[in-house]
């Protein structure tokens, strides 16, 4: 089976298949997308968030009114934004000019969105951000070793997993039950073994085949029910309740020293295409709409980790981007690979739909940031030989900083009647201290990234930056620790 993070979907889909919904990888439905378009679009029944690739470029679609359609139970809408900076920006003058042009009164479409369970905050604009300090600047680090990384990723993980709307970040279904019903929560077990390369090459590859089941029809909503006159939640079937033997197989992939892929030795990475195709559009081939997938990894305390794949549709030559789906999937390491895991240790993440979600005002405050940042060489050609056989020649840096990051100006809140501007929509707010994001700044660069805050203060995160001209420019790997003391 191809990777799901590097090969393309290069199917000619005609208009009429367009409009239907993307499959999973494994053929189940996603309700809704979000799309970003950098020039001028075209008609689509998926519901769209626009915006220009250049910041200074407005859709000719612009100053049209956001559109309801309710043919399949869902709504549909589409509504205009302009670019904005990425949400982990360490520029103060675009932290600055940010908050400046926020407190200004903009004559955006608004759109009335359904209204959500519990007035959470589940959508907000990006966090404001600006560096107060520059403890250390940039400085060259050692290449990781495959060796150790592939060691790192190994063995037998216990995990759950959801998958999560781009529009309104609220909980999807996974699959479809044997009585019709909508399930919304997942639990995988994964194995993953490094294994000698087939073409007899000194680097290993990774070899990981991840089985799951699905459960829960209610999603998020906490379901009661009366038990001896009182009213108690309603419990789902633990992990060890379930034959993963029987189970149905989710993901069979191989992962080798490919030319998308930046990864660390604690077991981290980010995966994805080098180049985004970007061409001009014209009659000839304006049907081609490549849909890629982004897998970012992070690692907390060896043993615990979180995979976030979101994928993307490029239409229009590359202009138009739709997000079509974001599966989230954290996993704990139970044994290693060649050992069957029989021990009696009880398996204790959460399915999401059991979590609460993170807030933004956890992530406002003083921070203290430690990031490694890998950036391709494509100059050298000396260097790009390695492609053949090392995967793409990177060039690693670290730096420290303090940084302070303040709320958006204009939080999302799905309530009741409630008038959201889809303008301000950058980041997905999850269960479990996750966050999820695809922005685009004012010099057109693309930023997919996530994070992955805990209780301790801590909060990590990946992200991946495409230039206007689709290649990948940097990959980020942040450590970001809360200051909990006074000044």
């Amino acid at each position: 089976m191809q990777s799901p993070c590097i090969n393309p979907c290069n199917t000619l889909r005609t208009l009429h298949q367009q409009s239907i919904p993307i499959l999973t990888h494994h053929h189940h439905h996603s309700l809704s997308s979000s799309s970003l378009t950098f020039f001028s679009p075209r008609k689509s029944s998926y519901p769209r968030v626009w915006c220009s690739f250049d910041g200074n470029r407005r859709s000719p679609n612009r100053e049209r009114s956001g559109e309801k359609n309710a043919g399949n139970g869902g709504e549909r809408m589409k509504v205009k934004v302009k670019g904005k900076e990425n949400v982990w920006s360490v520029d103060n003058e675009v932290a600055e000019s940010d908050r400046e042009r926020l407190g200004k009164k903009r004559g955006k479409k608004r759109v009335k969105k359904k209204k959500s369970q519990g007035g959470r905050v589940l959508v907000s604009g990006p966090m404001l951000m600006e560096v107060e300090t520059v403890l250390q600047t940039q400085e060259p680090v050692i290449r990781p070793v495959w060796n150790t990384f592939a060691s790192s990723v190994s063995g037998i993980w216990k995990g759950v997993g959801a998958v999560f709307s781009p529009i309104t970040a609220e909980m999807e279904p996974i699959d479809i039950g044997k009585k019709n019903e909508n399930l919304f929560d997942c639990y995988t077990l994964s194995h993953i073994e490094a294994v000698p390369s087939p073409s007899g090459g000194q680097t290993s590859q990774i070899i990981r085949r991840v089985n799951w089941v699905t459960l829960n029809p209610s999603g998020e909503s906490r379901q009661s029910k009366e038990i001896g006159g009182t009213m108690k939640n309603h419990m789902l079937p633990k992990f060890e309740s379930f034959d993963f033997e029987k189970s149905d197989l989710m993901e069979d992939d191989v992962m080798g020293m490919e030319p998308g892929l930046v990864f660390f030795e604690d077991g981290s990475y980010s995966r994805g295409p080098v180049d985004i195709p970007v061409v001009e559009a014209n009659e000839s081939n304006y049907y081609l709409s490549p849909t890629l997938k982004f897998e970012q990894c992070l690692v907390k305390g060896c043993h615990k980790r979180l995979r976030i794949v979101h994928t993307i549709e490029f239409s229009n030559g590359g202009s138009d981007i739709q997000i079509m789906r974001v599966a989230v999937y954290e996993e704990e390491w139970a044994s290693p690979a060649n050992l069957p895991d029989n021990s009696d240790l009880h398996f204790d993440l959460k399915p999401f739909s059991q979590r609460t979600r993170v807030k933004p005002s956890d992530l406002t405050g003083s921070w203290k940031v430690f990031e490694v940042s890998a950036t391709p060489i494509y100059d050298d050609e000396s260097l790009m030989e390695e492609i053949n056989g090392n995967g793409m020649p990177y060039v690693y840096l670290c730096t420290e900083i303090l940084k302070k990051t303040n709320l958006p100006e204009n939080p999302g809140y799905f309530g009741e009647e409630e008038m959201l501007d889809m303008g301000d929509v950058t980041i997905l707010w999850l269960p479990g201290g996750i966050t999820a994001y695809v922005d685009v700044n004012n010099d057109g660069i693309l930023c997919i990234g996530v994070g992955w805050y805990s209780d301790e203060g801590v909060n990590l995160v990946m992200e991946r930056d495409y230039g206007v001209d689709g290649k990948l420019k940097e990959v980020r790997s942040k450590s970001e620790v809360k200051r909990r003391w006074a000044d």
